[in-house]
């Protein structure tokens, strides 16, 4: 197995923009602003305060094949933490707020620790922590302020469009959950694509909300091959408990400064 396994592929999954053309993209940090769901967005996103959730994310990337389980927390709008293992050791784990990134890699005994510019350069689109909080659970992505929206209803679906950065985004609401079914990104000028499926809808507990307990990730590049992730949940907690998020980085790890 390679060391090098595509570690924000096992990580987020279903935010796995890195598929599209590497184009310069600010890195200054900056706040993009989001607004809410407009009025006519028939979308319903998770009510929580913790989150816990643990499951396994099958790979096909870079011409390989294998699967990690992950291990998932957040507190709603604050922080978000994820655990990859492979073959019951951990080989990943991240902590990730709205203004910083840490990661380690204990397959290489590195870390990284900086601000959330690491995932914009990653994906080279302008990815905000609210974007990859709503990804990983399914929720409705709203658009940026001042984006001019698309909103069309077609039987049981409705479609939702807007652009963002030059990049085309596309979700389709299943109205009788008022639920994320599928996302669609887009980028015209290198021609790559990402789609995002979310399906097992079951009820959370105390509220009965329906969560999806499947994730496909299909990224699509001009030239290579189709990289794949589908994410299971098994287990999933709202509120259950107060999450802690621990994170230490051992002596002996080199910092790993990336560019």
């Amino acid at each position: 197995m390679n060391r090098h396994w595509p570690l924000l592929l096992v990580l987020i999954g279903s935010l796995s923009l890195g598929a599209c053309n590497r184009r310069a993209v600010p890195t200054k940090t900056t706040t993009i602003p989001v607004r809410p769901p407009a009025p006519e967005v028939r979308a319903k996103n998770l009510d929580f305060r913790y989150l816990a959730a643990k499951g396994k994310a099958q790979i096909d990337a870079n011409g390989e094949k294998y699967s990690a389980n992950l291990a998932v927390r957040m507190r709603k709008d604050s922080v978000i933490w994820v655990s990859a293992s492979l073959l019951g050791i951990e080989g990943v784990r991240a902590r990730i707020t709205p203004d910083s990134v840490q990661v380690i890699n204990k397959l290489e005994k590195t870390y990284y620790a900086g601000n959330f510019d690491y995932l914009r350069r990653q994906f080279n689109v302008p990815i905000t922590f609210l974007q990859l909080q709503s990804m990983l659970i399914g929720d409705y992505v709203p658009a940026p302020a001042d984006t001019a929206l698309s909103v069309t209803s077609e039987g049981p679906t409705q479609t939702v469009k807007y652009q963002q950065a030059g990049i085309l985004v596309e979700q389709l609401i299943e109205l009788s959950r008022a639920r994320l079914q599928k996302l669609n990104v887009a980028d015209p000028k290198s021609q790559s694509t990402l789609t995002v499926t979310y399906a097992d809808f079951q009820p959370l507990q105390p509220s009965a909300q329906p969560f999806a307990h499947g994730i496909l990730v299909q990224a699509q590049q001009p030239g290579r091959q189709p990289a794949t992730v589908t994410i299971s949940y098994r287990n999933v907690d709202l509120d259950k408990e107060k999450l802690s998020f621990p994170f230490s980085v051992p002596a002996e790890y080199g910092r790993n400064k990336r560019k």
